[in-house]
């Protein structure tokens, strides 16, 4: 099972203190400085919410060669680390020295995947010019040891994790910002010689708690829960992004199963409505946020989501202006009683090219997002804009296209009235599987079957199709997945042997091609949500996150428990299954919290 590593009681009371003293310091230096330099105070400086770590390696991977004349002392970078050079010891650093017809490189495993940099502390080389290091980032094996090209598809877009750089004599440099697990550091010249003291990972992060807790009899599922709140954690940078390698962007679909797995772990961050507001302010109307029509919709819904669990109306109310303008372009994309959206029709990859498929989802999107609309306009008391909002349900409820056998189109119909439930799990959603999951839209899938009350094949889902992940060595969640990637595949954490299937240079397409592809992609983390919300059972009854409705869905589990993020503090539930079948639930919720349990 994986361990959160960054977690810590009270470590955000440590981090603010920290931030105190230095916003003190630096105050009082601008106070002290000249006239000349009184300029200094119109500096616009931002605030950064993150901190950061130094972490050894884990382990050196690979080497370029066993000769010791070369390569000499390597596991001296597996710490412990100060990051501070010294003048004394070095005979014990590790040496790397190339020659005219071998230029040295290793390969450096730091565990688990992770966002940031590398800090690089040198030694005293005989010869004081800079020394050059090719630097490669990757998530996995391959990607760290591959080139830039274009067969298999590694790339420095957005993120730079293949470059060259000079390291100073007896010095320290901090290099790199993205996603990686692997480093791989060689040198680029001949006839020169590196001394290394540490190359430490340099972990960018928030230093935040996990609220939220998911255990239960099963360590699959238990593992599955914390892979998904540790892939969201990762994304929640200066803004909540997609990918910590690529795109590094507030994509605003892809942040509806992140807010819904923030809401379950870690309860209120302001990386949401940061984010929220970022995309609304460079989205002027009648432009599609993001350029898809789908994406303002969930703009709509996370807002919904967002209110009800934190219940903050005054910042609601700050998207009313928008909201208006958004309501009315919605419903000139309608015909009658049918959507037609203009702008980019997308669902997600895997389904972008069934074209009726697409339609019958964005039929049900609009439902949705008005639907949402709706409930908020109630929440701000405007009865007329609800009313138009609601009548846009009304008349687009009435008509329910084909979702042509796509798992996508039935799960969004399901959800939102469109197709009967148990119609859409027993015809499409479990055909044939987990074939045609996606990584996005896996985690509507799961909530449609939990409409259907098939809980205990959707928990089989979870573990067959986000723990093939895990078996092929992820520690993240991925962009995409395909069950048939299983097929005589090699792992990502290790060289894939001759016979093997490389999945990371081989699978992946549109977007995120072979090597290009993400491994922590926030969009994945669906199945963290679902099981709190369906397995440990919590849901928010009242909008204001103080009135909440535990409904526990065991299955085969023998027991299950956990925590909740509320504003007054975690609720911890445990569920344990009797011998007669029935459930004994334990339930310790903080004042001023409500909880109702409800039991079939």
């Amino acid at each position: 099972m994986l361990v959160n590593p960054i977690s810590r009681p009270g470590g955000g009371s440590s981090v603010l203190a920290t931030i105190i003293v230095f916003v003190l310091a630096v105050q009082s230096v601008f106070a002290q400085l000249p006239p000349a330099f009184g300029k200094v105070q119109e500096f616009k400086v931002s605030e950064d919410s993150r901190v950061r770590k130094y972490l050894s390696p884990q382990k050196v991977f690979w080497q370029s060669t066993d000769d010791e004349r070369l390569i000499e002392n390597p596991g001296h970078l597996l710490g412990p680390n100060n990051g501070q050079a010294i003048l004394t010891g070095q005979q014990d650093f590790c040496w790397l020295r190339s020659s005219e017809n071998h230029q040295p490189g290793i390969l450096l495993d730091f565990g688990i995947n992770l966002h940031g940099g590398i800090q690089l502390v040198t030694g005293m080389m005989k010869d004081k010019d800079p020394v050059k290091v090719r630097l490669r980032f990757g998530e996995s094996v391959t990607e760290a040891m591959s080139e830039i090209d274009t067969i298999q598809g590694a790339t420095n877009d957005h993120a730079m994790r293949d470059f060259v750089i000079p390291l100073p004599w007896l010095g320290k440099i901090e290099v790199g910002n993205s996603g990686y697990r692997y480093l791989r550091i060689d040198l680029v010249d001949p006839d020169k010689e590196l001394i290394l003291k540490e190359a430490n990972a340099i972990f960018v992060y928030r230093d935040i708690p996990y609220h939220g807790s998911f255990k239960s009899s099963d360590e699959r599922l238990n593992s599955i829960w914390d892979v998904g709140a540790y892939t969201v954690h990762l994304n929640m940078q200066e803004y909540l992004w997609d990918g910590i390698k690529r795109d590094r962007l507030v994509w605003v679909g892809d942040m509806h199963p992140e807010v819904s797995t923030i809401n379950a772990v870690f309860g209120y961050n302001e990386v949401v409505p940061k984010s929220l507001d970022l995309i609304r302010d460079i989205t002027p109307m009648p432009q599609w946020m993001n350029g898809i029509s789908t994406y303002s919709m969930w703009w709509v819904i996370i807002h919904r989501d967002w209110y009800k669990q934190h219940g903050d109306l005054s910042y609601l109310g700050e998207q009313k202006a928008y909201l208006d303008k958004l309501l009315d372009h919605m419903i000139s994309r309608v015909d009658g009683n049918r959507e037609k959206l203009d702008g980019t029709r997308f669902l997600d990859w895997p389904s972008s090219e069934n074209r009726q498929a697409v339609h019958a989802g964005l039929q049900a999107m609009m439902v949705w997002a008005f639907e949402a609309a709706g409930e908020i306009y109630g929440y701000l008391g405007d009865e007329y804009q609800a009313e138009k909002a609601n009548e846009m349900v009304g008349k687009m409820s009435s008509y329910s296209p084909d979702a042509a056998g796509n798992k996508q189109a039935a799960a969004l119909m399901a959800l939102n009235g469109l197709m009967d439930p148990h119609k859409a799990n027993n015809e499409v959603l479990t055909k044939g599987g987990v074939k045609g999951f996606s990584t996005f839209y896996g985690y509507y899938m799961l909530e449609a079957m939990a409409k259907a009350g098939d809980y205990q094949t959707a928990m089989d889902y979870i573990k067959e199709y986000w723990g093939g992940m895990l078996d092929l060595g992820a520690t993240t969640f991925w962009e995409d997945f395909d069950i048939s990637w299983l097929d005589n595949a090699g792992r990502i954490d290790d060289f894939v042997p001759e016979g093997k299937v490389d999945v990371h240079a081989s699978y992946g397409g549109y977007s995120y091609e072979k090597l290009r592809h993400n491994l922590s992609h926030g969009w994945a983390s669906g199945p963290t949500a679902w099981l709190s919300r369906h397995v440990l059972g919590v849901s928010v009854e009242d909008p204001g996150g103080e009135k909440f409705v535990i409904s526990p869905n065991l299955g085969d589990l023998d027991w299950v428990e956990g925590t909740f993020p509320t504003s007054q503090g975690p609720i911890f539930i445990r569920h344990e299954k009797l011998g007669d079948g029935s459930v004994d639930t334990k339930i310790d919720a903080p004042r001023g919290i409500q909880v109702r349990l409800e039991q079939e």
